[in-house]
């Protein structure tokens, strides 16, 4: 590596201002964002993605479930590009940070090359995915999902949200239902940047986590039916109370997760009473389970325990429950290779680190299946994600944007530059 690439780095201030700007298009008043897939936040920050993108001299285009693929060209454009970024979409209490770092710090990459009058051999696509996070339609990740091929784009197409709106009819909605053909753009390695959304990073003073692994995941569908009845007048031995059975479903994935730990979690992150009033016994029910594990043996377990602790509730309590599985995605191992060049290129940049599993799932997770794949972590404050009071520092968003501007120089090559830059 020449000096002045080994001295290269991204704009800081660019890359903290856009973090900011982007954050007004949903911003909460707890200073999180709401930006849910495919509604009119997400239609305004993809637009702003868009002409920033186009400014930085890439050709745009946009695939059938709307993700977003920004070209820069390379020497040689036979040559699947380096693909980076994430996503802009965000949970209903998201923060700044979660998945918007990645697509903006790919962005910021680009905008340095670019600085630094670097050819590249292999072009460099920034990409913005559909639905990383799965808070209004499901699954996760879906776009990603349909890339390595798990769904079909009829079936994503045809999911709907709380309201009975298509996914289909949302990307019409806001005009970005692209006509090329999920899987058309390849690529010859993906990175991805994020925040951790865990503790580990912060707590041993690291600055970049190198990931290696990450969790496979399981989602249920659940639902209760017990008997509605006046809560003053029905004995209590007679009762068929949905909900103090799902009490016990809460408790059982809680014990579950924590006898096959420390390698798994396990969470209820939804419930809905049919019909609720105070002085009424709940009848029915709904409710969603999500399970994880690093190891396929482990989810097969936790998978095998939660049906055994339901069958002991259902016989107990006198009660039909139901725990339907729509979800399985299997453990994750990113390409040795592609994580090897990615703690390189930390290691020459002087950051601390260490090697990290991901305990959330990401569209890298999905894209390991189909095509070469490495993420980047940085810390966040106190380990909180999926949150508004989500925090990172300006220095180790930094850090994290040079890694992978590092990275991508060490896998699409450089053909030419120009001058110094540092």
């Amino acid at each position: 590596m020449t000096k002045a690439r080994s001295n290269l780095q991204i704009d800081s201030a660019r890359l903290w201002g856009d973090i900011h700007e982007t954050a007004k298009f949903g911003a909460t008043p707890k200073g999180g964002v709401k930006r849910l897939t495919l509604g009119p936040e997400d239609k305004q920050v993809r637009d702003w993605f868009r002409t920033a993108c186009e400014a930085a001299g890439c050709e745009v285009s946009v695939d059938a479930l709307g993700t977003m693929f920004a070209i820069r060209p390379g020497r040689d454009m036979s040559k699947p590009p380096i693909g980076i970024g994430s996503h802009l979409d965000t949970q209903p209490t998201g923060g700044k940070y979660d998945g918007i770092l990645g697509t903006l710090a790919a962005l910021e990459v680009v905008r340095a090359i670019n600085d630094a009058g670097i050819e590249t051999e292999y072009p460099v696509c920034v990409c913005n995915w559909t639905n990383e996070e799965g808070s209004r339609y499901a699954p996760a990740m879906m776009a990603s999902a349909a890339y390595a091929g798990d769904y079909t784009t009829d079936d994503i197409l045809g999911r709907k949200d709380a309201d009975g709106i298509t996914v289909a009819e949302a990307l019409d909605t806001i005009g970005y239902r692209g006509a090329d053909a999920v899987g058309k753009q390849k690529f010859s390695a993906f990175v991805e940047l994020h925040i951790e959304q865990g503790p580990l990073l912060e707590a041993e003073n690291k600055t970049i986590g190198v990931v290696d692994r990450g969790q496979g995941i399981m989602w249920y569908n659940g639902s209760i039916a017990g008997f509605a009845s006046h809560a003053g007048t029905t004995p209590m031995p007679l009762r068929k109370d949905a909900l103090a059975a799902f009490s016990e479903v809460v408790l059982a994935v809680e014990r579950i997760a924590r006898d096959l730990g420390p390698n798994a979690v396990g969470t209820i992150g939804e419930i809905r009473i049919d019909n609720p009033s105070r002085n009424v016994i709940p009848g029915d029910l709904t409710f969603t389970v999500d399970i994880r594990s690093s190891e396929s043996a482990t989810l097969d377990q936790l998978h095998d325990a939660l049906q055994r602790a339901v069958a002991e509730i259902i016989a107990r309590r006198n009660v039909k429950i139901t725990v339907e599985q729509i979800w399985r995605k299997e453990p994750t191992v990113f390409d040795t290779k592609l994580v090897d060049a990615v703690e390189t290129a930390t290691k020459e940049m002087g950051y601390s680190h260490r090697r990290i599993t991901s305990g959330a799932g990401h569209d890298a997770c999905n894209l390991a299946a189909v095509v070469p794949a490495a993420m980047i972590f940085v810390p966040c404050k106190d380990g909180v994600s999926h949150n508004e009071l989500e925090d990172a520092t300006q220095a180790d968003c930094t850090a994290g944007a040079n890694v992978l501007l590092h990275t991508v120089l060490l896998l699409a090559g450089v053909a030419t530059e120009s001058r110094a830059d540092s």
